[in-house]
């Protein structure tokens, strides 16, 4: 018997599990599951062009085969044309050709040396060659057979191809495609069928589309932009619709007025009008015109072109709003030349590949059974069965007074469809059932995506008289009053990628159980989302893959798409699955594959920065491990680590450092030289290296070093879930006009608990402003703060302009905060810079999941707003002022903003459900969010719920100050980690 084996990390297993069944089933992807009448045939959705064929399954089809040998005589191929039944698969076709070519071959001996399997099948379609990949594909749901009758050709044309050695120059691409994405694709050795290669086979042909279809300039560029509509905050910043761009080339500029609705072409025309007799100060050869150049942002590698409006521009607009100059070069367009893709080493293979047969191919009804080689599911109405055989458990549980037994439910989605269970038998370290679990459920209602999910549970031994035949859900029920512990569980797909019914005997190894059972989310209407909506949801919709039955999916392949189409989201899309890659060990095949797909069409440059960025993060982090290994097991770091580190750091940038590299969490910027007397350990357990570094492009406006923090030993998805989330929240009031002022910085994971984060610059914790005056006790100095910020602005205007811009940030991240549940605020990883704007780091503990401090609970106020944040506002007490009531009116504004798109919050948690993360992992965890929106209360009495929590906030300050003073005094030793400079 076939055997069919999981990936094991944890070496516990079920022995053997049997399924006698066989068949299979086609369709879409169904909702809930609806079962039919007996009598009734359910209607489904086919491909229209596979609708059409009307071959029966007994049709015998004409074909001629190209051999791999040629006539003594004629020196032509051989040539053999044979009937082939349209019911037989394609293993057994390629048997019939070796069988008759060893008969009428003039080189018999040819056909004897080698078998059928070192050969391929393909034919030709539109000029591309494809190949009949799927050894079990029955012969008349070939796309070959079908794409002939359309052609109404009696005799369709298949090659018999040696398979060929790959080259060298393949084999060494594919060892550096297997280094960037940290996992070996083609290693089938603990692989459990062939799906793998299969998808890598089938992703082939929408690479190939996409990059055929793609625009080469407008790839190279990947400009960024929206189309979501200018706020009216930043629409009431520029003059009558104008607002003017300094064009840089070499050592001269040009400050010229542009509208806003001018496109970049546009005004690289008007530019090159005026600059028309004035080329020569501008270094531009007489010769070139507007359409030779192209303008780029000074200091980064990010474009302005295209028939956009400049307003649409993300980092217009972010100038915009940050009240600085626009700054542009004026630039040669990069060489499309530098994203050529490797020319792919497979031929094609169709969507056709894998189906092996519809319904009314395959039904049994009228047909001699003796030459039935598959039949439809629709035809099984037997019930389902599985016959459970044992378990072996090597590590038995101390306690041996136990009893076990097995769980079997057949689910789809979140929905169980039927559940059975074995009887109890004293827990050893092989326990045998050999007995059969019939489900309530026909072979012909199963759907596809149905899941086999089998639970191994232990509990105490009962007396005799509770020995019960368990498979009824009667028995089942009453036995649940006995406590049980949940062991290990396994799941088995019960329709493969082929939509054949699994059967035959399978090994299963058994996970662990986690705390919950996992929820999944559909995904739909995506096909219709921006370039920038993609950006925004990419974190989730890659998780969503984990809910996919099959590696090969619509939402694999829309992933695949997007990114081959836009250079940015190619970029994140890289990070995030190579971060699961590192870090989800159920789902590694899964996202290798599809970043394969990825890497083999996003072009030649791509690789290139892909490459330099995985060998950064691995010299990086070998330092780090080095750096740990000397220091001590403690938060404080001496100049002799630091001295170290800058030693190794000199050492790496005169060898192995690549001159320059993208910076992963923002791939506009290009980091060059380390700037290495700025560089040190933090002082926090686990060491994360403060590195700054030159920026590489020369065009940049200022010596502003690009500051990293590189971390390894903490799971950074989860901050970067958080903060994606704030840019999210940032969308949502910048729709209703509302600047809340947020500074979601930089971070991604970029490995299994290693990860870089951004350093904002000319920024401080607020723990690091109350020590700087008077020490510890300066948490209970209201004053501090705001002294702090009038030091920072000494001209008046400056000064109001940062306690507006507090004052704002303040209430977006006391909104956010509240609604996210985040927890474990303390003074050091509250953070704001010189010019005002407040903003949170390190978000540890989400969704209401608490720490606490010294036994107490820390978070005994809803959100952080203390008397020293009340001072900057002009108030103390139960005082109040302007600030402080446009504080409460923009809160109120934004928290009910929020309340309009509560499914949004609530669907893109739903979707991290799989991540592994400890703060989110059941439905609890959800549900904190729809009582923090106050779901299903009215407009008013959610107004009123949220002042009151401001109220609680200003009753209760003192408590949070307290617990900062405690923070200053004992934090460091309780673990708390400071991410301050």
């Amino acid at each position: 018997m076939k055997q069919y084996e999981v990936k094991d990390h944890s070496r516990q297993f079920s022995r053997v599990l049997r399924s006698i069944s066989s068949g299979m089933e086609l369709g879409d992807h169904e909702q809930p599951v609806v079962m039919r009448d007996e009598n009734k045939r359910r209607r489904r959705r086919m491909k229209p062009h596979c609708t059409s064929s009307s071959f029966s399954s007994m049709e015998l089809i004409s074909i001629e085969f190209i051999l791999p040998t040629s006539n003594k005589h004629t020196k032509a191929p051989e040539i053999m044309l044979l009937e082939i039944a349209g019911n037989c698969t394609v293993e057994q076709m390629k048997a019939q050709i070796w069988m008759r070519a060893i008969e009428t071959s003039q080189t018999t001996d040819f056909y004897h040396a080698f078998t059928p399997d070192q050969f391929v099948l393909q034919y030709q379609k539109k000029g591309q060659w494809y190949e009949i990949y799927d050894k079990h594909q029955v012969l008349q749901t070939l796309d070959c057979i079908l794409y002939w009758k359309v052609l109404q050709k009696k005799v369709g044309k298949i090659y018999v191809v040696q398979k060929q050695k790959p080259s060298e120059e393949v084999q060494e691409f594919q060892r550096q495609l297997n280094d960037l994405i940290g996992y070996d694709v083609t290693d089938v050795s603990n692989v459990h069928d062939d799906e793998l290669e299969f998808t890598r086979r089938r992703l082939v042909t929408p690479r190939m589309i996409e990059v055929a279809c793609r625009d080469p300039k407008l790839y190279a560029m990947h400009p960024w932009t929206t189309s979501k509509p200018l706020p009216e905050y930043l629409f009431k910043k520029i003059t009558n619709n104008n607002i003017f761009i300094i064009i840089h080339r070499g050592t001269t500029s040009q400050k010229i007025k542009v509208s806003i609705d001018d496109t970049p072409d546009m005004i690289l025309h008007s530019f090159f009008t005026k600059m028309a007799k004035k080329k020569s100060l501008m270094d531009i050869p007489e010769d070139h015109s507007e359409l030779d150049f192209v303008l780029r942002i000074c200091g980064r590698d990010e474009y302005i072109t295209g028939e956009t409006p400049i307003k649409d521009f993300h980092w217009i607009r972010q100038c915009l709003k940050n009240g600085e100059e626009i700054h542009l070069v004026l630039d040669n367009p990069p060489d499309p030349n530098e994203d050529e893709v490797q020319k792919e080493e497979w031929p094609l293979v169709d969507d056709c590949t894998g189906v092996t047969g519809y319904h009314e191919q395959l039904t049994i009804d009228g047909k001699d059974h003796e030459r039935v080689f598959t039949i439809s599911l629709w035809d099984c109405n037997r019930k389902f069965r599985v016959k459970i055989i044992g378990i072996d458990i090597p590590v038995l549980p101390r306690n041996t007074d136990l009893t076990v037994f097995v769980e079997a439910n057949i689910q789809h989605g979140q929905q169980i469809l039927s559940q059975r269970r074995t009887s109890s038998k004293p827990f050893t370290e092989e326990v045998l059932w050999n007995i059969w679990l019939e489900f309530d459920i026909k072979i012909k209602d199963l759907p596809k995506g149905a899941l086999l999910n089998l639970q191994i549970y232990c509990g105490k031994a009962q007396g005799p008289s509770a020995k019960t035949n368990l498979q009824s859900h009667e028995s089942s029920n009453s036995d649940a009053k006995c406590k049980t512990q949940l062991l290990y569980y396994v799941n088995l797909l019960l329709i493969d990628h082929r939509f054949l019914l699994r059967s035959g005997e399978y090994v299963l190894h058994m996970w662990k159980i986690p705390d919950e059972n996992v929820r999944a989310m559909a995904v739909q209407k995506l096909e219709s989302l921006e370039d920038d909506d993609v950006l925004h949801y990419l974190l989730q919709l890659v998780q969503a893959v984990k809910f996919e039955p099959y590696h090969d999916s619509a939402l694999a392949r829309f992933l695949l798409k997007r990114g081959l189409r836009n250079k940015r989201i190619g970029h994140f899309l890289f990070w995030f699955l190579r971060s699961e890659i590192a870090q989800s060990m159920h789902y590694q095949q899964r996202f290798a594959v599809i970043l394969e797909a990825y890497l083999r069409g996003c072009g030649k440059a791509m690789l290139h920065d892909f490459m330099k960025q995985v060998q950064v993060i691995e010299l990086l982090h070998k330092v780090t491990m080095e750096i740990k290994s000397v220091s001590a097991e403690k938060y404080d770091v001496t100049s002799q680590v630091i001295a170290q580190l800058r030693q190794k750091l000199e050492k790496l940038q005169g060898s192995k450092l690549p001159e320059s590299f993208r910076v992963p969490y923002d791939p506009g910027l290009r980091a060059g030289a380390l700037v290495i007397e700025k560089c040190k350990v933090m002082a926090s357990k686990k060491k994360p290296l403060w590195l700054e570094f030159k920026c590489a492009d020369p065009t940049a406006l200022s010596n502003e070093t690009i500051g990293i923090i590189f971390k390894h030993g903490d799971d950074l998805r989860q901050d970067m879930l958080i903060l994606q989330i704030l840019r999210i929240m940032e969308s949502i009031w910048e729709a209703e006009s509302l600047d809340l002022c947020l500074l979601p910085y930089g971070c991604i994971s970029t490995g299994n608990k290693i990860g870089m984060i951004e350093i904002v610059k000319d920024a401080t914790t607020i723990a690091k402003i109350q020590q700087s005056t008077v020490g510890n006790t300066g948490a209970f100095k209201d004053e501090i703060l705001n002294q702090w910020l009038k030091e920072r602005c000494m001209i008046e205007e400056k000064f109001q302009a940062a306690v507006e811009r507090f004052v704002y940030s303040c209430a977006g991240y006391c909104v956010a905060t509240f609604v996210l549940g985040i927890g474990d605020r303390h003074n050091d990883n509250i953070m704001i810079t010189e010019t005002g704007n407040l903003f949170h780091i390190d978000f540890g503990h989400i969704l209401g999941n608490y720490k606490s401090f010294l036994g107490i609970n820390k978070e005994r106020v809803p959100f952080v707003l203390t008397p020293d944040f009340l001072y900057v506002m002009g108030t103390s007490g139960k005082k109040t002022s302007l600030h402080f009531h446009k504080f409460q009116d923009v809160c109120v504004k934004a928290y009910l903003a929020l309340r309009h798109h509560t499914n949004l919050l609530i669907i893109l948690f739903s979707m991290m459900l799989m991540t592994g993360m400890p703060q989110l992992t059941s439905k609890e965890d959800i549900e904190y969010i729809r009582d923090a929106l106050t779901v299903g209360k009215s407009e008013e009495d959610a107004k009123k719920h949220f002042l009151d929590q401001i109220e609680v906030c200003r009753d209760k300050g003192w408590t949070v100050q307290f617990n900062w003073f405690l923070h200053l005094v004992l934090g460091i030793k309780q673990g708390v980690e400071k991410h301050s400079a």
